[in-house]
């Protein structure tokens, strides 16, 4: 089938239903219309024979889904998108059939298109014309501080640059030699295939992996890449709030580009030195805050340490158990909006190793008075009706 049967007919019209209809009412109409005019009904009639013909190829687009929406992508694109195509040739100018004629010719509508409705065929767009290449992407590692991390850094880095080869002035030949243009896309770079669908895809030229150019005898320095490799350092600067791990992108930092096009992109890869006590969650530091058992069951204000100020007090309230975290508001690491995340301090309840005789004493009444409380009670009740 044809892209100018499907700009010309309106299978919806022909079958009677709307461009919406589901796929049993198009079975349902196709079937109606071809008894009514199938040639053993009507003998003879070279009218119902057209008929039946137009009603058969209108079902065997409509009735398969990827025909289907072929159909409705060229009608969308052709028929509403603003353009119309005289039916015929005159004043009006060309008609379908002349835009169509030379559809894999040079300057008709296939070219202008580049092959949009190739059913399973492939066409490869041509030009003579070398445009601007990007420059390629460079990717990097710097390893900084935490507190760099927290609050943000200025790292130099020794990249390497890949400006034009000083040996072949960046043709990638051989001194007395010269590229020629690929034959494959023509000096354009890229290609442009269809391969079942309806829309083209561009990709770089393999051949000549989107240089527009193929050489044969390569420089004997850059080794036919065209470019030149010497180290420089380049200043970059580490965001606030970066975690280990994180790739930060450098628009236009990368690779220089070709016959004027843009510059590629730095990636920088940061990994982060931990710190002996603080830890990350998020925009916000964390921290385990060691406390004595009376500090816990009588409640204490205690002191511990921020990142990169001076200490806070924290109050611990009477009855603090062990592994509860309170929040420090903005101690925490810094946000993109220039605010900054809390600090979370967990308290540790530090059971002391060695007692002398009175801390044992102590204990010991301590013991006494709390009585026989078994604070397992419940744990072993539950296990013994659990059936454990």
């Amino acid at each position: 089938m044809s892209t100018k049967d499907w700009l010309e007919k309106d299978y919806y019209k022909v079958l009677g239903v709307s461009s919406d209809a589901k796929p049993e009412e198009i079975k349902k109409a196709y079937r109606k219309l071809a008894r009514e005019n199938h040639p053993d009904a009507n003998p003879g009639n070279a009218e119902a024979e057209r008929k039946f013909k137009e009603v058969s190829e209108a079902n065997d687009v409509l009735s398969d889904s990827a025909k289907r929406k072929e159909y409705d992508d060229a009608r969308r694109l052709f028929g509403n998108g603003g353009f119309r195509f005289p039916r015929s040739g005159g004043p009006g100018g060309p008609s379908v059939d002349d835009l169509f004629r030379n559809a894999g010719g040079d300057g008709g509508i296939g070219d202008l298109f580049g092959g949009l409705f190739g059913g399973n065929a492939t066409r490869t767009r041509t030009t003579t014309s070398r445009g601007p290449r990007r420059g390629s992407d460079v990717e990097g590692e710097v390893t900084i501080d935490f507190t760099e991390s927290v609050d943000g850094v200025t790292v130099a880095m020794q990249m390497v640059s890949d400006a034009a080869c000083g040996a072949c002035h960046g043709t990638g030949a051989k001194a007395g030699t010269v590229p020629r243009v690929c034959p494959t896309c023509e000096g354009s770079g890229m290609q442009t295939s269809t391969s079942g669908g309806v829309f083209a895809v561009t990709e770089p030229c393999r051949d000549c992996r989107g240089r527009g150019m193929v050489v044969d005898d390569p420089c004997p320095v850059c080794h036919g890449s065209g470019r030149g490799k010497s180290t420089k350092s380049m200043q970059v600067r580490i965001p606030a709030g970066v975690t280990d791990g994180q790739r930060i992108r450098l628009k236009g930092r990368g690779g220089a580009g070709e016959n004027g096009g843009a510059a590629g992109d730095l990636y920088v890869v940061v990994h982060v030195r931990p710190h002996p006590i603080f830890g990350r969650s998020g925009d916000n530091l964390t921290l385990t805050a060691p406390v004595t058992f009376p500090e816990a069951a009588l409640g204490a204000e205690i002191e511990v340490p921020t990142l990169g100020a001076a200490p806070v007090r924290l109050k611990i309230p009477a009855g603090t158990p062990n592994g509860r975290t309170f929040r420090v508001r903005g101690r925490g690491s810094s946000k993109r909006d220039g605010t900054k995340g809390d600090l979370l301090v967990t308290v540790e309840v530090v059971v002391p190793d060695q007692l002398d005789d009175a801390a044992r004493q102590a204990l010991e009444s301590y013991a006494s008075a709390l009585g026989p409380a078994n604070p397992r009670a419940r744990l072993l009740a539950e296990a013994a009706g659990a059936g454990g």
